[in-house]
């Protein structure tokens, strides 16, 4: 799907194109925009949209580049079904903000990064996930790279009622376009 924007800068997808592409972003790519990277491919999985939804995560720094998902983040997600042993940590390409419909960043520092590097033309792509959540009132999802348990299931907590929220939002507006 491709995307339209409104007045109010908000993005609709255009029915002629079925597809629509999402890029979460964090700061390593090892814990967070994997997590919701995994956490919305089950979803989009369990819908049966596979086929019309890219699912992708980067990072917007290079100290994790190529390795695999922080051990803590991997066990609690496991515990709840999502499977983090595949993901290989990369950065944010200049390329991300042509090939992405929606690039969702975890946070106000990595959004701000994302719009410093934006080409002209791309800055309606870039959110904060959380503004898709319907449970939960922060703003951002904490980084649980300093904690412990406690923190990463926080953080799951988070991305998993924004990912539901995305995912509804994704269908809703493709719904409304395909009968238009």
């Amino acid at each position: 799907m491709k995307y339209v924007i409104n007045k109010k800068n908000e993005f609709f997808f255009d029915s002629n194109n079925l597809k629509t592409s999402v890029l979460f972003v964090c700061m390593g790519n090892i814990c967070r925009s994997p997590t919701a990277e995994e956490v919305f491919r089950t979803l989009v999985n369990k819908i049966d949209l596979q086929e019309n939804i890219i699912i992708d995560s980067a990072g917007t720094h290079s100290f994790h580049e190529g390795k695999k998902v922080d051990d803590r983040a991997k066990k609690i997600a496991f515990k709840r079904g999502y499977d983090l042993s595949q993901h290989e940590a990369r950065i944010v390409s200049s390329s991300d903000f042509i090939d992405f419909d929606l690039i969702l960043a975890m946070d106000w520092d990595n959004l701000a990064f994302l719009q410093r590097m934006a080409p002209r033309g791309t800055n309606h792509k870039l959110h904060l996930l959380m503004r898709y959540a319907s449970s939960t009132e922060a703003a951002t999802v904490p980084d649980p790279y300093g904690g412990g348990s406690k923190e990463f299931d926080l953080a799951l907590n988070y991305i998993e009622d924004a990912c539901d929220g995305l995912c509804e939002t994704i269908c809703r507006r493709a719904s409304i376009n395909a009968a238009a």
